[in-house]
């Protein structure tokens, strides 16, 4: 991979890593369902003109049912979720658990699409999950309400992420991405806008809260986007796809340098595990001839 391109993966990354450390910091003042409300319509209005100006809002329109189900799945409800998750767990522990969608993908893939899944996958996936358990016992000391919840939410998020994955491929391949993209933004805002109104702040939000929204909506949500879809036409779908391993390390870096956040020795061995089980299971790491297990 040319250097450029190299600096623009972790500049990805670290990018999509500090939208942990903005949810951390404005949950509580806006709510998940706020929140989330304001930074997709902040991406769905940059993301719009940049449609336009390449003339695929027609693809929008003829595939717009299924982009509907991906901007549910993929945006408003698993933004929520960790927005929420995120508050309670902190920046580094839900970025961590956000690297577990690849292995989703891989279940979802298996059973719905009937993709075959390698013997290491499917330890890979064992590895990933007790990562999981490790990260759990980790939150003992936390009440059950402020631990095992957002766990469960942030799982349900990335299990979310499989079926938007899952759903694109099938009935969205050969699209345009920035079509689906900018489309799942624009429902994942309309779907939760009406909601909104009922989650009011009953305090006006900092000033300072307002601008990390801002930047939440347009630098980690709308810049990225497009950032990611240049490495994808530059690099290859492949090799983009793995700032999901670069992602955890810059959202427990800023949490511990931003926000005071430990980096405790079950905390590390449970982020190692799941990024061991997700690079198994996607094939980042993998043997030659190694047996499938096929779906009859």
């Amino acid at each position: 991979m040319p250097l450029k391109y190299a600096f623009e993966l972790v500049l990805l990354s670290a990018i999509w890593g500090a939208s942990f450390l903005f949810m951390r910091t404005t949950t509580g003042e806006f709510g998940p369902i706020l929140l989330i409300t304001l930074r997709t319509g902040n991406a769905a209005l940059v993301l719009l003109p940049f449609l336009l100006y390449q003339n695929k809002l027609q693809l929008l329109i003829t595939h717009w049912r299924v982009i509907f189900v991906v901007g549910l799945t993929n945006t408003a409800v698993p933004f929520c979720l960790f927005s929420y998750s995120t508050f309670h767990l902190g920046a580094g522990y839900s970025s961590v658990l956000n690297a577990t969608a690849p292995m989703f993908s891989a279940v979802v893939a298996f059973v719905w699409l009937k993709e075959s899944l390698p013997r290491l996958a499917v330890f890979g996936l064992f590895i990933g999950f007790c990562g999981v358990i490790v990260l759990s016992f980790a939150r003992q000391h936390m009440e059950m309400a402020n631990s095992i919840l957002p766990v469960i939410a942030a799982l349900v998020a990335t299990f979310l992420y499989g079926i938007a994955a899952c759903t694109a491929k099938r009935y969205l391949t050969g699209v345009n991405a920035l079509a689906i993209a900018t489309g799942s933004q624009c429902f994942a805002f309309l779907t939760l806008l009406p909601l909104s109104f009922f989650y009011l702040p009953s305090v006006m939000p900092s000033n300072e809260s307002w601008w990390q929204v801002l930047l939440l909506g347009l630098v980690c949500t709308a810049f990225a986007y497009i950032l990611y879809f240049r490495l994808m036409s530059n690099v290859g779908v492949t090799k983009a796809i793995t700032v999901a391993y670069l992602v955890p390390v810059f959202g427990v870096l800023w949490g511990m340098v931003f926000l005071d956040e430990s980096l405790t020795m079950s905390m590390l061995m449970g982020a190692s595990l799941i990024l061991l089980g997700v690079a198994l299971t996607t094939g980042l790491l993998r043997r030659k001839k190694v047996p499938l297990i096929k779906v009859v």
